[in-house]
């Protein structure tokens, strides 16, 4: 014996004039009351529509409404649930644009042989310990790399701007990353400000 299912889902599109807002508990966005050519049909709002209203819907605006038409076959009774909703100017409600994921910024460092003989483990630790203390462990990643070409000059790194070091000493790092993440926290700044300047002829910086 087959189940019979006494609901039916389909879509729907309406057209008619706005009426007034459904509120429930007083405050919250429940729906619509939209006038049409067969009576007035109140229209359920999908969460996302609620949220986004525009409040200042005024009564008589021509709406056309899209979303999901439930029918219960024993019953008769007919629910709507928009999911869009559309004005003569255009979409009235709408859910908000994603806002894009925060992106890390990524300091690019030579894991290679020569590189780290010539004091990259120091500057990797270095570079840990100054995001550390500027609260940026969290907004910038190391990533090891391949060779960078630059053998002779290691270590060698790569900022977030594409700026590259060549020849980094440990004791430098605090200063390099001052320049780079201007507006980190400042509770480092006394240490910050009593490391020596850099010496370019052990750094040499270029834009790749």
């Amino acid at each position: 014996m087959g189940v019979y299912h006494s609901k039916e889902v389909t879509e729907f599109c309406l057209e008619g004039r706005f009426v007034d807002f459904v509120i429930e508990d007083g405050y919250k966005l429940k729906g619509l009351l939209l006038g049409t050519y067969d009576g007035e049909c109140y229209v359920k709002l999908a969460k996302n529509l609620r949220y986004n209203f525009d409040w200042r819907l005024q009564p008589g605006t021509w709406l056309q409404v899209v979303g999901e038409k439930k029918c219960d076959r024993k019953s008769g009774q007919v629910k709507f649930k928009a999911e869009r909703v559309m004005a003569a100017t255009g979409t009235i409600s709408a859910p908000p644009p994603p806002q894009p994921p925060k992106t890390k910024g990524t300091i690019l460092m030579c894991q290679k042989s020569d590189c780290m003989k010539r004091g990259g483990n120091r500057l990797c630790q270095a570079l840990e310990s100054a995001l550390s203390d500027r609260g940026l462990e969290d907004q910038v990643t190391i990533k090891a790399t391949g060779c960078m070409k630059n053998c002779k000059a290691g270590p060698n790194l790569v900022m977030p701007d594409k700026t590259r070091y060549s020849s980094v000493r440990a004791d430098q790092v605090p200063l390099l990353i001052d320049k780079h993440f201007a507006d980190h926290s400042r509770k480092d700044e006394q240490v910050t400000t009593s490391q020596p300047h850099f010496n370019e002829t052990f750094v040499r910086v270029a834009t790749i």
